[in-house]
């Protein structure tokens, strides 16, 4: 994982909060229809992702994107109900949060369970792809309940929650090079909290000025971040090609040492030819 992957997972799932946004409030589409076309866009992106059988930068980006679009619908039913205000109807961000907290760790329950690797870079198996796509959609749903919570709940607002979000990604790195702590852990409290941080930017550009914001409205705010993306892809994509990744090591049960069945062909150096997940 470079700066380019989180600066790539920064801009995609800040686009997904400002084109749910623009969606289902700006062009009064609604909750209900938004979620179920975010749905089917997440479907359609994940199938192909998982039956891919080597790396494409604009697939596995489109299927974060997704992850965020319908994380963000998924956590505003479960938060606010039809209402738009904490616990209009819905659970409220706080019991929101938990809620979604409990269900990853259950979803990394079952990922130790089934002798997947944790190491997210080197997941060769399509079991444990299928997983990691799970745990990164359940992720960026609890980032957006998390992110609701410290801007509303606590009053510090989306520019104030922005630097306390900032400062805590600036300690997770600081432990990445000075302790430790499992890099397993540290990626995934980073990733959780990267949709917030993407949330907070996101009002940053689209609020009023009145309200601190720039004022570019969720239409010119979701044109730029899709701009920005794109071309952050487009440079990824020649990185690729300019220097192809090495395939994975064939994938094996983390508990017992038994092989198991790789995500693509096995490539003759006993690996597995799908560097869908591999460093980028």
């Amino acid at each position: 994982m470079t700066l380019l992957f989180w600066a790539l997972k920064t801009v995609a799932v800040t686009l997904g909060e400002t084109a749910g946004d623009l969606l289902g409030i700006t062009l009064g589409v609604g909750y209900v229809t938004t979620a179920l076309v975010f749905l089917v866009f997440l479907a359609a992106v994940a199938v192909a992702q998982v039956r891919a059988g080597r790396f494409h930068s604009a697939l596995y980006w489109s299927v974060i994107l997704g992850t965020s679009m319908v994380g963000t619908e998924i956590s505003d039913f479960l938060n606010r109900g039809f209402g738009h205000g904490s616990a209009a109807d819905g659970i409220g961000y706080a019991a929101g949060a938990a809620v979604l907290t409990g269900l990853l760790a259950m979803v990394f329950v079952v990922w130790w369970r089934t002798g997947q690797s944790f190491d997210v870079e080197r997941l060769a198996s399509r079991q444990g792809e299928i997983l990691y796509w799970i745990a990164i959609l359940v992720s960026n749903t609890l980032g957006t309940s998390s992110g609701d919570w410290l801007a509303d709940d606590t009053g510090l607002g989306f520019r104030n929650a922005f630097l306390v979000i900032s400062a805590i990604m600036l300690l997770i790195v600081a432990a990445y090079w000075f302790t430790g702590i499992s890099r397993t852990v540290l990626f995934w409290l980073a990733f959780v909290l990267t949709r917030p941080l993407g949330a907070a930017g996101g009002d940053s550009l689209t609020k009023p000025v009145a309200q601190g914001g720039l004022g570019w409205g969720t239409l010119w705010g979701s044109a730029a971040l899709l701009g920005v993306l794109a071309a952050l892809v487009a440079y990824q994509t020649q990185q690729v090609r300019r220097h192809p990744m090495e395939p994975l090591p064939a994938p094996y049960d983390r508990r017992t040492g038994l092989p198991q069945r790789p995500n693509a062909n096995p490539a003759p150096a006993r690996s597995a030819a799908n560097p869908s997940m591999a460093r980028t």
